[in-house]
């Protein structure tokens, strides 16, 4: 899947691509109710893209009535362990075969080079799949201890409906990371992509069905949040609502869970994650590190490292590296060219807000080094230079809102206690890093910090072995890792006595 091919090669496969696309209800496509559809537009140029159903309410409700009627059945739940594990091993090859096609509708919804959305985010939604496939026939029950007269039998069941919701920044990685567990546990499943990046979830669906999975048991409805994503999270027969997505917009779900059925909720949301660098640090590393953990994906990343925290001697030596390393490895230009590494934003309107930003940022006392501007605004696209603004203080709007755009917000620190406040001085806990020498130091502040995940002398390393998930605003419930699984069960105790 990592083959790289010519701009021209790419521009050929979009021609001959297919883009009105309807939902994908009870196993197969259809148009929504109201039969109406709305069309989104290419971040790389601002073209027109995908011409897709606008779903509502009516279409959440045949969309859940689908799924309910194959939980019920026991079409998929009740079917052994084995035959269920080779469908969704079959489904991961299939994502992997049809590899180049996946890439190209995420690339062309979202931005990204074509080349990172075949490498890393078709072969992990791909492993997604497969992790979750392996572990089906490895869930085992419990028996209690008990007295000689009776046998607790402790059973992990499936919920029943989920409705999932995914963002647009990432969308079959994180659709891997809601579709696995959650339909490995045996739950049937509504997924409500971002009305940004349906393409691929609509394709999954198609290939799901394809390596075997029952009709029904996972279902795409398309649409706005306001005309689909708000009907699903208040809908009375949806079991539990898994959301990737703003920090806004989670406490919006937990509201709808709260008016409806008091319906299980599991937020990952945002994040504005410090990466900590200590004078005694390999500065080449901790450049790399922060260069990469920031301007990847163009800063569209949850976890992405937009606070850099360095002690105030290495500071401008270590900002060089950063500039030096961005210019040499992290190549902006159009998402079909091969030596892309990053490529264009969402949407306008979020270009505007990552702009707005940086000039916040500046007015209150920051100075941009380098790059964070728009640029290659003759291609109609969406694009913003990685850059570093400077002299930030940790109460800067640049330091405390999340950005989801490729700028690096550098705030000195004195001392180790000094460093600690500010990496904590957030309403986010999602993600951090500390880079020293010290290995005392290293723990010491890695226990600290008030994060899901802290990387020691490195960033953004992780597998599907490891959870995912955030402390305070940042959301709670993990995704990835056999931990995953838990959320979409409960625990059922069947206990029986003897004489």
């Amino acid at each position: 899947m990592s083959e790289q091919h010519s701009r021209a090669y790419w521009e050929e496969r979009l021609a001959g691509l297919s883009l009105a696309r309807d939902h994908f209800i009870d196993g197969r496509a259809v148009p929504a109710v109201s039969g109406r559809t709305f069309t989104r537009t290419r971040p790389m140029d601002g073209a027109p893209g995908a011409v897709l159903a606008r779903g509502d309410a009516a279409d959440i409700d045949r969309a859940v009535a689908s799924a309910r009627r194959a939980f019920a059945s026991g079409v998929w739940r009740g079917r052994e362990p084995l035959e269920k594990k080779k469908i969704m091993l079959r489904w991961a090859e299939l994502i992997r075969a049809h590899g180049e096609e996946l890439a190209l509708l995420e690339t062309l919804d979202v931005g990204k080079p074509v080349q990172a959305s075949l490498g890393v985010d078709v072969r992990l939604c791909a492993e997604g799949i497969q992790y979750y496939g392996e572990m089906v026939d490895k869930l085992y029950d419990e028996i209690a201890p008990t007295g000689p007269k009776a046998r607790a039998l402790v059973r992990k069941v499936p919920l029943g409906v989920v409705g999932a919701i995914t963002p647009w920044n990432y969308p079959m990685i994180i659709d891997a990371w809601k579709l696995g567990p959650a339909i490995a546990a045996g739950n049937s499943v509504v997924l409500k992509p971002a009305e940004q990046s349906s393409l691929s979830a609509l394709r999954l669906a198609e290939l799901a069905v394809e390596a075997g999975l029952p009709a029904g048991v996972f279902n795409v409805v398309t649409g706005l949040g306001t005309e689909a994503g708000k009907p699903l999270a208040l809908h009375m027969d949806v079991d539990m609502i898994a959301f990737t997505g703003s920090t806004v917009v989670g406490r919006l779900i937990m509201g709808y869970a709260a008016q409806s059925n008091l319906k299980r909720v599991a937020l990952e949301l945002g994040g504005k994650s410090p990466l900590v660098v200590f004078e005694d640090a390999d500065l080449d590393a901790a450049a790399s590190a922060a260069a990469w953990g920031c301007f990847y994906n163009s800063g569209e990343t949850c976890h992405a490292a937009t606070r850099l925290l360095v002690q105030r001697p290495i500071q401008e030596k270590l900002i060089a590296k950063i500039e030096a390393v961005t210019r040499r490895e992290i190549e902006l230009a159009h998402p079909f060219e091969p030596t892309a590494q990053i490529g264009a934003l969402i949407e306008a309107a979020h270009m505007e807000k990552v702009l707005g930003l940086i000039e916040a940022g500046e007015k209150e006392g920051g100075r941009r080094v380098f790059g964070a501007e728009r640029v290659l605004a003759e291609t109609g696209g969406w694009y913003v230079s990685p850059g570093v603004v400077t002299d930030v203080t940790n109460d800067m709007r640049i330091a405390r809102q999340e950005i989801f755009g490729p700028v690096l917000a550098a705030i000195a620190f004195d001392t180790e206690a000094e460093a600690l406040a500010i990496a904590n001085d957030t309403i986010y806990g999602l993600a951090g890093a500390v880079f020293t020498r010290d290995m005392d130091r290293a723990h010491r502040f890695s226990e600290a910090i008030h994060a899901g995940t802290v990387w020691i002398n490195t960033y953004d390393m992780s597998n599907f072995a490891t959870p995912f998930g955030g402390f305070k605003q940042s959301g709670f419930g993990r995704d990835r890792s056999v931990h995953a699984i838990d959320k979409y069960c409960d625990y059922k105790t069947i206990w029986q006595q003897f004489g």
